[in-house]
């Protein structure tokens, strides 16, 4: 894996009474915490007083047992895990964003990346708007509220202003009564919900969380719906619902959930398992060893071993406490960081003709030294093998793609990527096969193909929002 960004988690939970719902969020974020490891935060309601607590770091990092005491008991609590596809890495920018306005009060997180974001700010700041992040989240947030003055509920005034939003979304809100989410009509990010024995509700952006906090899974919301738990049970709402073609992004299979994750009926180790299995038809190697990427090319090493009948093995070992490569702020700190993070078993690879698979491909500069890793332990051959097809456009919806300068393969053919890594040759998924991951279409593939459902934003610079202040500045 190449620095790819993931993008957020969200999680919520409403009880009929009292309960730990404080608790039951820090356990779901911490199995969330794949999607985000930049901030975290959860907001509880305690018969309408908010509480919360929000910081950067891991959930384990912010959240002791201490922090975890003093936030209340209470009905409802939403939490988030963040990785910015907008805005900085600062504390004024982590999530759940809670508000206080003369309807009442309100928390929000979420997920995704909307297209439209500079031209939503742009126009409530000209009509009076004062900002205080730079995240994408807070134009949301400033929309339902603007919505909410004028309609009779919080769940009219989500539906209001989903009719402005374009992008990405999956949201999670909290008023003082009810917890509502949200999918957009395209349905580019996850999001479910279950139930506890004991009645409690759970959404989340993977099953895994519910799984994490004792929820059984009931079903994906579709894209569009919005979802009310509240005093009268729980309703759905579908005026958004069919108006898109559904456009789920393909990434989330291939590196972004947990493979224990099941994401619209589609089981992601599944999905990844199939995708190994097409890498040994399309790209067979005469190999004496098949090794997986901890974590995300594990399963499609899997798959790959059992298409072609070549041994799988455990050839790399993952150090558990160093975080995902992107983590660290330079270059150089990530190359040092993956000989920190992966180290090369010599009794499994020395001599030996390897298939290595990974999820994907960015710069290079990450599987050139995972390559290097290898062959330092004595392997004879490296065959890699990429459960993607290549890198060849930004994306504008949540996952921090990098621009197309960067990106290795709009830069190289793959013999030339080959030996630039050093592998003895390189396959890519074929980007006609992944309907075959997810059983047919309904997939945004558009950092493959370009083709990209919405309107490519003028301005997609991750800081755009930083620049601009900085620019008043002058």
């Amino acid at each position: 894996m190449n620095n790819i960004h993931e993008e957020c988690g969200v999680l919520g939970v409403i009880s009929q009474g009292s309960a730990d719902v404080a608790g039951m969020a820090y356990y779901g974020l911490y199995a969330l915490q794949h999607r985000g490891q930049e901030s975290c935060g959860i907001v509880v309601n305690d018969d309408g007083v908010f509480s919360s607590y929000k910081d950067l770091g891991l959930v384990s990092q912010v959240f002791s047992a201490d922090t975890l005491s003093r936030l209340p008991r209470g009905s409802m609590a939403v939490g988030h895990v963040r990785y910015g596809t907008t805005g900085a890495a600062n504390r004024n920018n982590c999530q759940p964003i809670e508000v206080n306005h003369q309807k009442g009060k309100m928390a929000l997180a979420h997920n995704g990346n909307l297209s439209n974001a500079a031209e939503l700010r742009n126009t409530l700041e000209l009509s009076g708007a004062i900002f205080h992040t730079t995240s994408d989240t807070e134009t949301i947030a400033y929309i339902v509220t603007r919505e909410r003055l004028r309609t009779p509920s919080i769940e009219d005034a989500l539906s209001a202003a989903m009719n402005t939003l374009e992008g990405a979304y999956s949201l999670v809100l909290m008023s003082a009564q009810k917890l509502i989410c949200a999918r957009d009509p395209h349905g580019f990010r996850p999001l479910c919900y279950g139930r506890t024995p004991d009645g409690i509700y759970v959404a989340a952006s993977e099953s895994c969380a519910l799984s994490a906090i004792g929820a059984q899974f009931i079903r994906d919301l579709d894209p569009g719906e919005i979802l009310v738990f509240g005093p009268e049970g729980v309703i759905s709402r579908r005026e958004h619902c069919g108006q898109r073609e559904k456009k789920l992004c393909i990434f989330e299979y291939i590196y972004f959930a947990r493979p224990d994750s099941v994401i619209d009926g589609v089981s992601v180790h599944g999905a990844r398992i199939q995708a190994g299995r097409i890498l040994a038809r399309r790209y067979p190697a005469a190999a004496d060893l098949v090794v997986g990427v901890p974590d995300s090319g594990l399963d499609a090493a899997l798959g790959f071993s059992l298409e072609s009948g070549i041994p799988y093995g455990i050839g790399l070992i993952k150090n558990k406490y160093i975080g995902r490569t992107f983590i660290s702020p330079g270059q150089q700190a990530r190359l040092d960081q993956v000989r920190i993070k992966l180290s090369a078993i010599e009794e499994s690879v020395r001599g030996k003709r390897v298939v290595l698979v990974d999820d994907s491909i960015v710069r290079g500069t990450t599987s050139g030294r995972i390559v290097k890793l290898l062959r330092e332990a004595g392997a004879r051959e490296i065959h890699m093998r990429i459960s993607s097809p290549p890198f060849m456009h930004p994306c504008y919806y949540g996952t921090d793609i990098d621009s197309r300068e960067h990106l290795i393969a709009c830069r190289h053919s793959v013999s030339e990527t080959a030996e630039i890594i050093g592998a003895d040759s390189l396959g890519y998924l074929p980007v006609e096969e992944l309907p075959s991951l997810v059983g047919g279409w309904g997939y945004c593939s558009a950092c493959f193909d370009g083709n990209y459902p919405t309107a490519i934003p003028a301005d997609t610079r991750k800081d755009r929002f930083e620049q601009k202040l900085s620019e008043r500045r002058r």
